[in-house]
């Protein structure tokens, strides 16, 4: 057998490679994860174990070191040629075929989330902050955001690559953390990744948010789909507090924090954000909190920022500083003096 032929009958044993020459590491769903390439305990590689994409690959985030099962036996057995590493992989693939039981196969992500946030560094002076301020968004030096210079993306064929990100924390009301949002970044240019997906969760993150303030010291709250559209609201109302839910389904799922009086939602324009607006407010009016839901004239606002500019768009933020005469349990904010009655219809900002 030459090298790719003993590296193929490699990943048809995946997890027993794994098993024998990373020893501290553990399965988790279809990876295994170990520390290093050396056989270190921890995290930070991932060896592909079953499809989608090709068992056997492998990759370590830390390092940016990558390759296949015979790279990696060369490695963990500080091999001194590929011809030394050749002959263990022969050795191994001569041992019979064993099963092993394993009581750590479920796949944590909620660890797998809290231990990429702990790689990632402040957004301050990074690519991440560039990327939104090239959307008009200066107010974004927060804690819940951070940026990775080289996170791992997987395509939807299964292929790996490298790319920086703008990463997220998604907390519970008790700021614990249960996920993260990636959005990976053009590496050449101030823009989203040319890729099929550049927008990925890990963790938990449905009813739960990106926050950015201090919600426990508010009474009155700003909540809206994504992170552009909360912090385009923010950097036009810097003293607003607010929460981005990531998702439509995600906000009508929110759940508003103890001792909150008002809650602001910024709703999408679009129908499944008009739903999601409006399964909240009901959830406010049980929960006995004042609602308004406010709508932009583009669709999201963000596209408002840009349009409009910050100080056009604060204008027309204004009313919201204060509690609208026209506001109600379950109504709108009136943001051009006439009384909007609670209904199924919505009015842009």
């Amino acid at each position: 057998m030459n090298a790719a032929d003993t590296a193929a009958r490699l990943a048809e044993r995946a997890e027993a490679v794994c098993r024998k020459y990373l020893p501290n590491g553990r399965k988790q769903g279809r990876y295994w994860c170990a520390g290093d390439a050396r056989g270190a305990p921890g995290r930070s590689l991932f060896v592909r174990l079953a499809p989608p994409g090709t068992p056997g690959k492998w990759t370590d985030g830390a390092t940016a070191e990558h390759g296949d099962l015979l790279d990696l036996i060369r490695i963990a057995t500080g091999a001194a040629s590929l011809r030394d590493a050749l002959a263990e992989a022969r050795r191994f693939l001569a041992l019979p075929v064993t099963t092993a039981v394993s009581n750590d196969d479920v796949y944590d992500r909620t660890a797998a989330a809290r231990h990429l946030w702990d790689r990632c560094r402040p957004i301050e002076n990074t690519h991440a902050q560039a990327y939104l301020r090239a959307r008009a968004i200066h107010r974004c030096r927060f804690p819940a955001l951070r940026f990775h210079p080289s996170l791992a993306y997987r395509d939807d064929a299964g292929r790996w690559r490298r790319l920086p990100a703008l990463v997220a924390a998604v907390t519970a009301v008790d700021g614990e953390l249960q996920g993260v949002h990636r959005t990976w970044l053009d590496p050449n240019r101030p823009a989203k990744a040319r890729v099929e997906r550049p927008r990925k969760a890990l963790g938990r993150i449905h009813g739960l948010a990106v926050r950015f303030g201090e919600p426990d010291a508010a009474s009155t709250l700003l909540v809206g789909e994504g992170i552009e559209t909360v912090l385009s609201l923010v950097t036009a109302l810097p003293d607003t507090v607010a929460a981005a839910a990531l998702s439509a389904g995600s906000l009508g799922a929110f759940v508003p924090p103890p001792g909150l009086s008002r809650l602001l939602i910024a709703q999408d324009r679009d129908r499944q954000g008009e739903r999601a607006a409006l399964r909240l407010q009901m959830r406010c009016t049980r929960l006995g909190i004042g609602s308004a839901v406010i709508v932009p004239q583009g669709n999201d606002f963000n596209d408002d920022l840009v349009t409009l500019g910050r100080e056009r768009l604060a204008q027309r933020l204004a009313p919201l500083a204060i509690r609208p005469r026209t506001e109600t349990r379950c109504g709108f904010a009136d943001l051009q003096g006439t009384k909007i009655p609670p209904s199924n219809k919505r009015t842009p900002t």
